[in-house]
C-alpha cells in the first residue's frame, strides 16, 4: 500500500523544505532536492540514488509513481496543499523526490579517449549560470566540466533547475584553481585561458590535442594563476560597444569552435 502525507508539518516535509532552501542542510545529509519528469529520469539515468519520490496523483499517475519503486525509491503519495507548499514552479509536474549527492572529486574523473575536451569554469558565482554552462558542455558532449573555487553548491534547487538536468548527464569535477592545474597538467592537457589581455583570437590555436578551455566570472574574469598556468590566453573580438559577454555564451562559442576544428581533422 502506497503511503501517503496530507500535512506540511509533517517532518519528511519539514526536511525536504529544508533541502531546498539550506545548504548547509544539503551538506550535513548529503541528500538534495529534485522536481519535474525530465531531471528526474536523467538523475536515473546518471545513477544517481533517488530515496525518497513525492508525487500528487492529479499530475503524476500512481502506476507511474509506482513503477519508479522498481528503482527501490521509497514512494510516497501527498495531496494538492503538501504539494503547492513544496512544489517550486508550476511546471514540476507533479513529482518532487530527495536524492543522494554524489562526489565531485577530480581523481574520479575519467576520460573517452586520449584528446579530451574539457571546460573548466572558474569562481562561478550565480546558480544560474553555473546551470547554463552545465547545458553548454552537455550541448558541446565535453568530456568533463570542472569547477574552480565554486562559490555555490552545485545542488542548489537553482542550479538544478536552470541546468534542465544536465547536472545529471555531465562528468563534473570540483577543486581549488592549483588542484584543477595540477590535474590538467598531469593529464598532459593544455589550458586555453579566456581574458582580454595579451590574448590572441579565439579561432587562433589549435584544439585538436587535449585541451582545456578556461572561463571566469563575469565580475573579475580569471585569476592570473590560469593566466600563467595557460598555452594561450584567448579571447573572443567584440565588435559592439561592451568588452564582455555572459560566460556562458562565451563558453559556447569557445567549446564548439573546439568542436569544429576537430571535425575538420
Amino acid at each position: 500500500m502506497t503511503k501517503t502525507i496530507t500535512s506540511v508539518q509533517n517532518p519528511f516535509i519539514k526536511q525536504l523544505l529544508n533541502l531546498k532552501d539550506k545548504s548547509r542542510t544539503r551538506k550535513k545529509t548529503g541528500l538534495f532536492v529534485i522536481e519535474g519528469k525530465r531531471e528526474l529520469s536523467l538523475a536515473i539515468k546518471g545513477k544517481y540514488t533517488i530515496e525518497t519520490l513525492y508525487y500528487y496523483p492529479d499530475l503524476f499517475s500512481e502506476s507511474e509513481a509506482k513503477s519508479l519503486s522498481l528503482y527501490n525509491i521509497d514512494v510516497i503519495e501527498i495531496n494538492k496543499t503538501v504539494y503547492e507548499k513544496i512544489a517550486h514552479r508550476g511546471t514540476t509536474e507533479g513529482i518532487i523526490a530527495v536524492a543522494r549527492c554524489k562526489d565531485f572529486k577530480l581523481d574520479k574523473i575519467k576520460f573517452r579517449d586520449n584528446t579530451p575536451l574539457i571546460l573548466v569554469c572558474e569562481a562561478t558565482e550565480k546558480p544560474g549560470n553555473i546551470g547554463a554552462l552545465l547545458r553548454t558542455a552537455d550541448a558541446a558532449n565535453v568530456d568533463a566540466i570542472l569547477i574552480a573555487n565554486p562559490k555555490t553548491d552545485l545542488f542548489n534547487p537553482n542550479t538544478i533547475r536552470s541546468s534542465v538536468g544536465c547536472i545529471f548527464t555531465n562528468q563534473i569535477g570540483c577543486g581549488s584553481s592549483a588542484e584543477i592545474i595540477e590535474f590538467l597538467n598531469k593529464n598532459k592537457i593544455d589550458i586555453y585561458a579566456a581574458a582580454l589581455q595579451n590574448a590572441v583570437p579565439y579561432t587562433t590555436p589549435k584544439f585538436h590535442n587535449s585541451s582545456a578551455i578556461v572561463v571566469g566570472s563575469e565580475d573579475n574574469g580569471l585569476d592570473t594563476i590560469w593566466i600563467k598556468a595557460a598555452k594561450k590566453v584567448i579571447k573572443i573580438p567584440m565588435e559592439g560597444a561592451i568588452d564582455s559577454m555572459n560566460v556562458s555564451v562565451a563558453a559556447g562559442i569557445l567549446v564548439f569552435e573546439a568542436k569544429r576544428q576537430r571535425k575538420l581533422i
